[in-house]
């Protein structure tokens, strides 16, 4: 490394960590806390100010994962155990449907209201459980993750266990359940260990290489047919450039703890190259949310606009695949999204992000928390980049 990039990544490791525990963790904790009923009161307006009381269990469970890994990985602060804690019991005890299955949708005090049929509630339930296990020690809560990381297991592999979303006259299958459950097992693995991650985080990269990475168009497809061709129609056609940048850094992350396994850093940086060239918008900047496969029209009105996620997946992604390969148009890269995220997304006066710009960069809305947002991608970002950069200098 010269003395210039070194400094450079001085600078980026200082900036990640100052961001992370000055300004996005402070926006939520402790306020978000809700010493009532427990859980987290995320759905907020810029200055923090709560819009709704309504608990989305995705983010529940994705704010317990959280406060549980500051408390593994940056410091033993009791507020965060105890915070961690209140997540990972509201999940246990207002979360699970008598089926087993998990709500998506609940009122404060945890009564239900919308359960949806795909299971992303019960992985997120699993990384915050093993999280918490291993700050706490506590064994009941680890076995509850692993059964719980058996029962998404089943609920991937079996075709029909769950109610479908189309009939069988067209049938697809997409890239969020084994990038998902690729993800789930790397952080079930990482935290309270289990013996069968390795085998099914290798089928899931399998899965992935095989239908959904096309090398002969430079592309990764968000949805395939069962045997992985492209189905030309409006759904088939969709790409979703940030979420399978997200899917790029986990197989670059899964290369980085299989000793920099070559064959894994190739699939990881292609998948990044193919979805770079036509997720980047090449105009304003940032990373556009839909594209067409064929370069086609497509058919959701919010295609062009921005959301924070992808550019904090892209942010991982990049700087991943600079560490890995030490290649300069991934560190050029990385100082691009960057550069537009934290100039546009980040609010300077109450800390934080806005969820949603339009395609030039003009703010859609003020929030910074719903449904689908929370402390999560964002606070992932800025967390993973600085453990990085802090064990590669």
């Amino acid at each position: 490394m010269t003395s210039d990039y070194t400094f450079t990544l001085d600078y980026y490791k200082d900036f990640y960590r100052r961001q992370l525990l000055e300004d996005t963790v402070p926006f939520w904790f402790p306020r978000s806390i809700d010493e009532e009923h427990g859980g987290y009161l995320l759905m907020r307006d810029a200055d923090g100010s709560l819009l709704d009381d309504d608990k989305a269990v995705w983010i529940q469970g994705r704010a317990a994962w959280l406060l549980a890994t500051l408390y593994n990985t940056v410091e033993q602060r009791p507020e965060w155990l105890e915070g961690a804690r209140k997540g990972v019991d509201f999940l246990r005890q207002h979360c699970f449907d008598t089926d087993g299955r998990m709500f998506f949708h609940v009122t404060r005090e945890g009564k239900p209201i919308r359960k949806r049929r795909y299971f992303f509630s019960e992985t997120f339930a699993v990384i915050a459980f093993a999280a918490y296990a291993k700050a706490s020690g506590d064994e009941e809560v680890a076995g509850e993750a692993r059964r719980l990381f058996g029962q998404c297991i089943e609920y991937a592999t079996t075709p029909g266990i769950l109610p479908a979303k189309y009939t069988d006259t067209r049938p697809a299958k997409g890239i969020g359940i084994p990038m998902i459950m690729l993800n789930t097992a790397q952080q079930l693995r990482d935290t309270i260990g289990d013996p069968h991650c390795d085998e099914w985080i290798t089928r899931w990269i399998a899965e992935i290489e095989r239908d959904f990475v096309k090398d002969d168009i430079r592309c990764v497809m968000e949805q395939v047919a069962p045997d992985g061709s492209i189905i030309d129609h409006f759904d088939g056609r969709t790409l979703n450039p940030g979420h399978a940048i997200e899917g790029a850094w986990f197989i670059l992350h899964e290369a980085k703890h299989r000793h920099n396994d070559p064959h894994l850093i190739g699939l990881g940086c292609r998948m990044l190259d193919y979805m770079w060239e036509r997720g980047w918008d090449k105009t304003h900047g940032g990373i556009l949310y839909f594209r067409d496969v064929y370069g086609k029209p497509v058919q959701e009105y919010w295609h062009d606009m921005k959301f924070w996620w992808p550019q904090n997946e892209t942010i991982i992604a990049t700087l991943l695949a600079y560490t890995l390969t030490g290649e300069q148009k991934y560190a050029d890269w990385h100082k691009q999204v960057h550069d537009y995220a934290y100039s546009h997304f980040h609010d300077k006066e109450h800390g934080e992000w806005f969820g949603y710009l339009h395609r030039d960069g003009r703010q859609s809305s003020s929030i910074k928390g719903n449904l689908f947002k929370g402390p999560f991608h964002l606070p992932r970002q800025e967390w993973y980049c600085w453990q990085l950069l802090q064990n590669q200098i």
